[in-house]
């Protein structure tokens, strides 16, 4: 199934121009766990390069394959084959694609990771080798799923999330169904606009909901909520439509406007007015 959904992709178009992207079902077993799988292929030619930027959802990826490593000034490709966690990003995300690669990944949901560690916080902003977080997910599962098709690999990997999470307390799991059940509530509830907001939708207090937090999803729920708007934000200036800045800053809690195109700039490397700009001029090139 091509992506349709480029949400927290800085600039969609030139993606699309240049990386092969499909997503995939999430089987059963692992509903509300995993939002879905995705797979990424790329060709460049000799000398060419392309610069990623991601200010993505706050969630973990299981990825399988040889991208670059995070960073604006990777080394120079190729990159071996891995299993690879990577923890929820406190910020934009750079990766500079060069030469042929590809990467499938698990894309969790906000929470869902939890379901696998007990400690979701200790993987922020780190990519670590798979194997030392999930047993059965290692360099030699993407070996071996590297010669398969998309839908092949995808499975292969779906298969060993499954195995390892069905060997976790079923508590530990069914409280990492519940914080993402929470997070997908604030993501589409506007009115959720701080940690007391969402914790009273959670029915839990605020320190519960810190710790719970901390524990499955890795950042803390302001965090969340906020990530959650700027990607609102963002999406509205890619779609050319205007934007209240002053009412969005507002919504979130924000002093003033001020702080609120400081974070942007800070989460996603421009302006507001500048991101805007960027956004049309790549739809006219695509």
């Amino acid at each position: 199934m091509a992506v349709r959904d480029t949400r927290g992709i800085i600039d969609p178009s030139a993606m699309l121009r240049t990386v092969h992207f499909d997503r995939f079902p999430a089987p059963p077993a692992l509903a509300g766990l995993v939002d879905w799988f995705w797979c990424a292929r790329w060709r460049l030619g000799e000398g060419q390069s392309h610069s990623q930027h991601v200010l993505s959802h706050p969630c973990v990826n299981v990825s399988l394959g040889n991208p670059p490593p995070p960073g604006e000034n990777p080394p120079p490709s190729p990159y071996a084959t891995r299993a690879v966690v990577n923890g929820v990003p406190t910020g934009r995300s750079t990766r500079v694609l060069t030469g042929a690669g590809w990467n499938l990944a698990a894309k969790t949901t906000i929470g869902g990771f939890g379901a696998w560690v007990d400690d979701v916080a200790g993987l922020t902003d780190l990519a670590v080798p798979a194997a030392d977080v999930i047993a059965g997910i290692d360099d030699d599962l993407a070996v071996r799923v590297a010669a398969l098709t998309d839908r092949d690999a995808v499975a292969r990997l779906a298969e060993a999330l499954v195995r390892a999470v069905e060997r976790r307390p079923a508590r530990r799991v069914a409280d990492a169904r519940a914080v993402a059940s929470s997070a997908r509530a604030a993501e589409r509830d506007r009115s959720v606009r701080t940690a007391g907001d969402l914790a009273a939708l959670a029915g839990v207090t605020v320190r519960t909901l810190q710790r719970m937090y901390s524990s499955f999803v890795g950042i803390s729920p302001t965090a969340v909520i906020r990530r959650f708007r700027l990607i609102d934000a963002a999406e509205l200036v890619k779609a050319g439509q205007p934007v209240a800045w002053a009412d969005v800053a507002a919504e979130l809690g924000y002093s003033d406007q001020a702080h609120l195109t400081r974070d942007f700039t800070a989460a996603l490397g421009v302006p507001p007015a500048a991101y805007a700009r960027a956004q049309v001029d790549g739809q006219r090139r695509g």
